[in-house]
C-alpha cells in the first residue's frame, strides 16, 4: 500500500562513501523514501521523510568536503581555468550558510580540454549523486569541495545543454517549489481522509 500510494516523483538521490543511501522522491513534492544499504547493499533501514532534501544526503555531502579546493596545476593550454578556480575558491572563502546561490555558467566560456582537467581535479567528485527529471534530465554531483555542486542539464536526446557550477548550501533544481509544497499537503490531508473512511468501512463489515 505504502508504494502504491507513494509512487515515484522526478527527483532520485545516491549516496555513496562511508554510508551508502538510495532515495527517491514520491509524487508528494517534498516527501521522500529513504533507503540505507549495508556494505554488501541489502536493505538496512527504510524510512520516509518530509524536508527539501533528506538529511543524510546533506550530511554526507558536507561531511566529505573541504573548505577549500583540491591543489590542481595549471598547464599549457589552460585558457579561463585560473580564473574560474580564483572565483569559486573566493565564493567558499566569504560565503555564509543560507547565502543566495553563486552560478557560474560554464557552457559560455570557451574552455579546452586542459581547462576541464583542471576543474575535474579541483572539485573532485564526492558523494552525492541527484537527478531531476522533467524537461530532459538534470544530473547534480556533490564535490569535496564544501558548497559546491556540478550540475549539468541534458535534453530529451541526452545532448547536454547547460553546464554550471553553483555554490550554495543544496542546488535549489532539486527543491520543490512553494506551491508543490502547499499542493502536497491538501492531497496528503485527501488522501489520509480517504483512507480512514476506507478502513472504517472494512472494519464496519
Amino acid at each position: 500500500v505504502v508504494d502504491e500510494v507513494l509512487g515515484e516523483g522526478e527527483v532520485a538521490i545516491q549516496v555513496g562513501g562511508g554510508g551508502q543511501y538510495r532515495i527517491q522522491e514520491s509524487v508528494f513534492a517534498g516527501v521522500w523514501r529513504v533507503c540505507a544499504l549495508d556494505g554488501d547493499g541489502r536493505l538496512a533501514a527504510d524510512w520516509l521523510e518530509a524536508s527539501p532534501v533528506p538529511a543524510v544526503a546533506l550530511h554526507a555531502a558536507y561531511a566529505a568536503a573541504q573548505p577549500q579546493l583540491a591543489c590542481a596545476e595549471f598547464p599549457a593550454g589552460a585558457m579561463n581555468s585560473p580564473a574560474l578556480v580564483a572565483e569559486i575558491g573566493q565564493q567558499i572563502a566569504q560565503r555564509q550558510r543560507g547565502d543566495p546561490t553563486h552560478v557560474i555558467n560554464l557552457t559560455l566560456f570557451p574552455l579546452s580540454p586542459e581547462d576541464h582537467g583542471v576543474l575535474e581535479r579541483a572539485l573532485p567528485v564526492g558523494p552525492v549523486a541527484m537527478i531531476s527529471r522533467g524537461f530532459g534530465n538534470c544530473r547534480i554531483t556533490s564535490t569535496l569541495a564544501r558548497d559546491v555542486w556540478r550540475v549539468q542539464y541534458f535534453n530529451s536526446m541526452n545532448t547536454l545543454i547547460l553546464n554550471t557550477i553553483e555554490v550554495v548550501d543544496v542546488t535549489e533544481v532539486v527543491l520543490a517549489a512553494a506551491e508543490d509544497l502547499a499542493d502536497t499537503r491538501e492531497r496528503l490531508v485527501e488522501l489520509v481522509d480517504w483512507m480512514s473512511e476506507s478502513c472504517a468501512e472494512r472494519t464496519a463489515n
